[in-house]
């Protein structure tokens, strides 16, 4: 018998999409069998209206998919075509180390990356301690007491700060002053964040004292965009007596020598980590940072961890105030933020705690040192250095020289900030060596004797008035861990205290965790991808845009868009932009009184809350009893609001998992009303390869790549967040036109692109339809397995669910007594991550299983459920009282059963449920603390390290 295999069908090993895609073919028989359907394209047939449905091949450019070792070997010749300088342009970017512990153990780890946002905060301590890290690292540097738990960038934290401001302050005038040693980009951000909330933005040299009339809020910088050092007390103090407030836009390393803003008075400190120790990326992620005093705590806006107890009474952490969270907030919400930047920020945390105090002033110093003796070798040439007072950054006049010199440079391997035709500025960083300097003088035609002789000849360069006399990192966490070994442990004990995909699946409806494999993850920490300053040359970025315009060239292809700009570094900056896109359309035209944003009650709380910050008025839709948005009372919205009808925010599938069958009459008649039709995209992963939003009705769409497109959500970001738009809908994208910056760097987050740029290329367009495929089966199959334990709330009119589906357990709370809550964390003792709890039906939990689970880890998760109802039978036979019962106690911690135990219910049931799921005890998982007091964390705010004897009193 001839066994021969074509080579053909050898060279390239295992497709991609078998290792991504988890139901083996065997496993996928089973599955179908289990909804009654024959096939994948039977369920795409049943599941899918036929009016959205790509029945014609579409014309593509996305190549074939292809094996890891040919996708990494075109990632390589990409990244080859990067040209890594040293990067003294500064604007905000510098150039940092992360050390390899940190590289190795956090940002290359999938313990850390593959962890969701911390909303179950019994299996996510590890990520709230390092999180808590994170604020009591920007609270201490800063001066003030309560930081959140990062934000996206300094230019969005600035557009934070200025919204916070005027929710605080209690004055009237919209005028906010900014200072014109400002970062530019962060100026682009503020004005097209103002414009729609009607703030007027001044700009003034604030060195020469505040400008006339009223304003209720000033941003200043320190140091200044220039690298000028100047004392900002006065202004602050001239502000709050005409009753405004004051925000400070400070450099986190600057203030481990400088007198921190908070002492100076500032109501409001922001920036960026990303020098600690987060690679420049071209731009992104990197966690921005915002403080406060502690009365405008509750104004924060994303998220605040904060010290709370378990029903032990032991310390336990959790996110504080979550109310504030945008989908019960809405348009109420102080801010769309829904995704943080939390993998960056743990970074950052452990880049502090890995340094130490001392540690990281030694950097300072030494940078500080680099940029006066940079300064005193070209003084010492007859070059003019124009500030005397400065942290790293020198600015220099060179008439008409600033771009032959900034030339020479990029030649020598030097990156310069070209300020104007006679301005350069120098940023020097952690990675500047006396090699530079002796470069740059060489450059500057300067010479310079030996370093260390003009070194001791120099001064520092720092206001003597503004040297900082108070200790910060002071917590015991900044001390232990000098040495490797006991940051490497800490680490791994934190990682313990977290329940993360590489342990479980996170089944959470309407947020696809799904594999992110290694192949995609490996090129982040390339330095060709990693290193790369976001305002280098074009030239020098040449291998990083072509995957830029790859990407985008191929997610409007996917989505049937004609253009898509990957700016926004979040969903709800992807949101916003979208929205911006539409009102600028609208004046155009002469039609700028359109303002009425229509969106379903189900949808999305940042939904209303990005068609706020874009300056429109939401007017809800009603849902009908099948889940989908009621025809009837959206004709009436429509004939309503006709004349003023800007756009309809709908998400599809729905929000309920539902494939709504009349999408393109929705679309229609808002189209007909003169209206336009965003499409949310966070339920993409149920459309890619069977429709496109473009081409059943979308004007517009966001996507999240850190849910259809595997960038992995990290704890809770990073999250790149691309607007696609229509033809008609181009013009407007971020910086294209009329519509400003939404993010600090140009492109948003490159560093993490190559991540769904490789997806992309390995699955191919076949590989993608599969996998879409695949997850509206996983959903299927769930909740034809589960129908008869719980209610599955909605589906199609075929029966079918999309990729999603949701339980409803208000019944059996109302006969019971047994929650929501009961039922997530009792899975916390099975070893899983509960679903998402009350959204979008309060009293329900929606299970999104996601294409690369396997099918004997689905069956875990629905085993596990079968086994809940179980015991809640119990507790409704009586057998278990309502308030003392395996769920109502749940989790367990070890510590718990070893204690006295006087439940009606064994403790080995409590730790060790039924023994007919599989991998309960083999796999088992012990929550590190028993279920926590959420209302007692938001009525006692501890935002910052607790002092140990806080945890010893509790123990």
């Amino acid at each position: 018998m001839d066994t021969r295999v074509p080579l053909s069908e050898l060279e390239d090993g295992v497709p991609f999409a078998d290792r991504h895609i988890g139901p083996r073919p065997a496993d996928l028989e089973r599955m179908l069998a289990t909804i009654r359907a024959s096939s994948l394209e039977e369920l795409a047939d049943t599941a899918v209206p036929d009016s959205i449905r790509d029945r014609e091949p579409v014309a593509t450019t996305l190549p074939p998919g292809a094996s890891e070792s040919v996708v990494l070997a075109e990632l390589r010749a990409l990244a080859a075509r990067n040209t890594v300088t040293v990067p003294m342009i500064g604007l905000g970017y510098s150039g940092t180390t992360t050390p390899a512990v940190i590289r190795r153990h956090v940002l290359e780890n999938p313990a850390w990356y593959t962890a969701y946002t911390p909303y179950q905060p019994e299996i996510s301590q590890g990520r709230l301690e390092a999180l808590l890290t994170f604020q009591t690292t920007v609270a201490d540097l800063t001066g003030l007491p309560v930081a959140g738990a990062s934000l996206l960038d300094e230019a969005t934290a600035a557009a934070e700060a200025m919204t916070l401001l005027r929710r605080a302050g209690r004055a009237s005038s919209p005028r906010f002053v900014v200072d014109a040693d400002t970062l530019p980009r962060t100026l682009d951000v503020l004005r097209t964040r103002a414009e729609p909330l009607g703030i007027e933005l001044v700009v003034a040299d604030l060195a020469a004292g505040l400008p006339e009339g009223e304003f209720y809020g000033v941003l200043l910088s320190y140091p200044g965009a220039s690298g000028a050092v100047r004392d900002i007390g006065p202004v602050i103090a001239a502000a709050h007596e005409r009753g405004a407030l004051a925000a400070v836009a400070a450099d986190l390393l600057a203030l481990t020598l400088l007198t921190p803003p908070g002492e100076l008075g500032a109501d409001a400190v922001l920036g960026t980590t990303q020098r600690f120790g987060v690679p420049l990326g071209f731009g992104g992620p990197h966690a921005g940072y915002l403080s406060v005093h502690q009365k405008h705590a509750r104004q924060l806006p994303g998220r605040l961890v904060g010290l709370s107890r378990d029903s032990d009474g032991n310390p336990a952490l959790r996110l504080a105030l979550q109310t504030r969270e945008q989908h019960i907030r809405r348009e109420k919400a102080t801010s769309n933020i829904c995704t943080a930047q939390v993998l960056l920020a743990v970074v950052a945390a452990c880049y502090a705690v890995h340094h130490g105090p001392d540690g990281l002033r030694r950097i300072a110093q030494r940078t500080h040192r680099m940029a006066a003796v940079l300064a005193a070798g070209l003084r010492s040439g007859g070059v003019e250095v124009l500030h005397g007072e400065f942290f790293d950054t020198v600015q220099v006049r060179v008439p008409g020289r600033a771009e032959a010199l900034a030339d020479a440079a990029h030649d020598a391997g030097i990156s310069l900030r070209r300020v104007d035709a006679d301005t350069l500025g120098l940023a020097c960083s952690e990675v500047t060596t006396t090699a530079h300097l002796r470069t740059l003088w060489e450059v500057f035609g300067v010479e310079v004797g030996e370093v260390a002789g003009l070194d001791a000849e120099t001064a520092d360069a720092l206001p003597a008035g503004l040297l900082r006399t108070s200790d910060y990192l002071t917590h015991p966490v900044f001390h232990e861990h000098r040495s490797e070994t006991s940051l490497m442990r800490w680490l791994r004990r934190l990682a313990d205290a977290d329940l993360a995909l590489d342990r479980t699946m996170i089944p959470l409806g309407s947020c696809t965790m799904k594999l992110n494999a290694a192949a995609e993850m490996e090129p982040i920490t390339w330095p060709e991808f990693a290193d790369l300053h976001p305002f280098a040359p074009r030239a020098d970025a040449a291998g990083t845009l072509e995957l830029i315009a790859d990407l985008e060239r191929w997610l409007a292809e996917l989505t049937g868009y004609a253009a898509v700009s990957l700016q926004p570094n979040a969903g709800s900056q992807g949101e916003f932009a979208g929205l911006l896109a539409i009102a600028a359309y609208h004046r155009s035209r002469g039609e700028s009184h359109r303002d009425v944003c229509l969106i379903p009650a189900s949808a999305h709380g940042t939904n209303a809350a990005s068609a706020v910050m874009a300056g429109m008025r939401v007017v809800v839709v009603a849902t009908g009893p099948t889940g989908d948005v009621d025809l009837d009372d959206l004709r009436a919205k429509i004939a309503e609001h006709r004349g003023a009808l800007a756009a309809l925010m709908i998400t599809y599938p729905s929000t309920h998992g539902v494939y709504e069958a009349a999408v393109r009459e929705i679309c229609d008649a808002v189209h007909e009303a003169g209206g336009q039709v965003y499409v949310d995209g966070a339920n993409l992963n149920a459309l890619v390869g069977l429709a496109r939003p473009g081409a059943f009705g979308g004007d517009v769409s966001h996507m999240n790549l850190h849910k259809t497109f595997c960038i992995p959500h990290g704890g809770g970001g990073p999250g790149v967040g691309p607007v696609a738009v229509a033809e008609h809908l181009a013009p407007f994208l971020p910086d294209r036109g009329e519509v400003g910056a939404v993010s600090g760097a140009p492109h948003g987050s490159p560093g993490v692109l190559p991540i769904s740029w490789a997806y992309v290329r390995l699955m191919g367009p076949e590989g993608l339809r599969r996998a879409t495929l695949t997850a509206v089966l996983a959903a299927n199959y769930v909740a034809a397995r589960l129908r008869e334990h719980y209610p599955v709330l909605y589906a199609g009119a075929d029966g079918h669910v999309a990729h999603e589906c949701i339980l409803d357990l208000r019944g059996i709370t109302k006969d019971t007594g047994v929650s929501v809550d009961d039922v997530a964390k009792r899975l916390a003792d099975y070893g899983l991550h509960a679903p998402t709890m009350s959204f979008p039906v309060a009293g329900t939990l929606m299970v999104e299983p996601t294409e690369s689970e396997d099918l004997a880890e689905i069956d875990r998760f629905v085993d596990a459920m079968i086994g809940i109802r179980a015991e809640i039978a119990r507790v409704a036979s009586g057998e278990w009282p309502v308030e003392d019962n395996p769920l109502r106690n749940a989790p367990h911690t070890a510590a718990s059963l070893v204690a006295k135990w006087d439940h009606p219910y064994p403790a080995e049931l409590a730790g060790y449920p039924t023994g007919a799921v599989p991998g309960v005890h083999d796999r088992k998982v012990w929550p590190p603390v028993r279920r926590v007091d959420g209302a007692h964390g938001d009525r006692n705010l501890v935002c910052s390290c607790p002092p140990v004897e806080a945890f010893a009193e509790g123990r």
